[in-house]
């Protein structure tokens, strides 16, 4: 499973972020914020949780569809796509539907609903990159079985989804400037940094993974002209992993719920994100424009309240990398019930940072469910 893979990256990812914390603090530039870092590693977890109780949504259907497809459709030869140039070929059009998944995504309110995770931090470096959504793959399923049509087997499916998510995360930072030719052809820092960002000349733009060839063909693409601004149109303002992901959905319950007509009900989950339809006031109509001179959501944090946090993360760490590597031989029950106990253990991270340090309960209470999984999953194992 993919998941063992990322695992198995961590120790390259952890001294990434801890040289680019220790370069930006050197410069007077430092990027990162202990809680939102905490935060945006959380939903790295998440997701990997997601990802191993959704083995179907992941890569099941697509190992399904494709051999069939072959009985019937032979646009690319077998021969020609197993080659290194075929390999090749398969990053570069999964990049291609990755391209109209990212775009539909910022275009559909129940797609941003599962995207919008990834756009939550107010900070840019390279945890945001980690910082990765739970529903989105589920839900973005259809848009690669193009890929088996053109004849790309499952191996290569998987390999070039793993290409295209590992490529982007040195270019979640902001200590890389302007690349030159590099800024044309791919998606470099400066382009993500414009993707990131509130600015209103950046918002929706440069959606490609890889290649931001894509947006300039399709007239998406911007260049990074003036300091952006991080995070989402309208702030998460919680350190609470368990609401970041649910935040969205409630917004669309609500606005379906103060909508007068049935069928603007029915539209509100597939119109964009800030369509509002007829008889629905916007709550602050000049929020928008505040925006750019809103300070970011950052409230201190007693010295308690981060070492309980960070403990309670870290033993979600441990008892999520024990789970994924053994998950294959697990009983699905087995498997959700350790979903459960991670999601429990970082809603006890969330409490931590959100209340005065007296309030140790919940930090105690997520090490004891850390500490449990990682047992008790290794009891269970066959």
């Amino acid at each position: 499973m993919h998941e063992d893979f990322l695992l198995w990256a961590l120790p390259v990812f952890v001294p990434a972020m801890a040289f680019e914390w220790a370069w930006g603090r050197r410069r007077g530039r430092d990027s990162y914020g202990w809680a939102d870092t905490l935060n945006s590693l959380a939903q790295g977890l998440l997701s990997q949780a997601v990802a191993a109780l959704t083995p179907l949504l992941q890569t099941g259907i697509y190992a399904w569809v494709q051999p069939r497809v072959q009985l019937h459709v032979h646009l690319l030869p077998a021969a020609r796509l197993a080659t290194p140039l075929g390999w090749v070929m398969a990053v570069v059009c999964y990049d291609f539907c990755d391209y109209w998944l990212h775009r539909v995504s910022h275009d559909s309110a129940l797609f941003w609903a599962a995207h919008a995770v990834h756009h939550q931090s107010e900070h840019f470096n390279l945890s945001t990159a980690l910082r990765q959504e739970s529903f989105y793959p589920v839900m973005g399923f259809p848009f690669f079985l193009p890929l088996a049509v053109l004849g790309f087997s499952t191996e290569q499916f998987i390999a070039a989804g793993l290409v295209v998510l590992l490529y982007q995360f040195w270019i979640h930072t902001e200590h890389i400037g302007r690349l030159g030719w590099l800024d044309r052809v791919f998606s470099t820092p400066s382009n993500h940094r414009v993707h990131h960002a509130v600015n209103p000349g950046y918002l929706d733009r440069n959606y490609g993974a890889v290649l931001v060839v894509w947006d300039r063909l399709f007239g998406t693409f911007a260049e990074e002209a003036e300091p952006c601004v991080y995070g989402t149109v309208k702030p998460l303002a919680s350190w609470q992993p368990l609401w970041a992901v649910a935040q969205f959905y409630a917004e669309i319950a609500q606005r379906m719920a103060a909508t007068p007509r049935w069928l603007d009900r029915l539209r509100v989950p597939f119109k964009s994100p800030g369509w509002l339809p007829p008889g629905v006031e916007a709550e602050d109509p000049q929020a928008a424009a505040r925006r750019l001179a809103q300070p970011r959501f950052d409230p201190p944090l007693p010295p308690a309240a981060r070492a309980w946090a960070g403990a309670v993360f870290i033993a979600c760490v441990a008892a999520t990398g024990s789970w994924l590597l053994q998950a294959d031989a697990l009983a699905a029950g087995i498997q959700w019930a350790a979903g459960a106990l991670l999601a429990v253990a970082l809603w006890c991270m969330g409490r931590c940072l959100r209340d005065a340090p007296r309030r140790w309960l919940p930090g105690l209470g997520g090490v004891a469910l850390g500490l449990l999984v990682a047992a008790g999953l290794q009891l269970v194992t066959p």
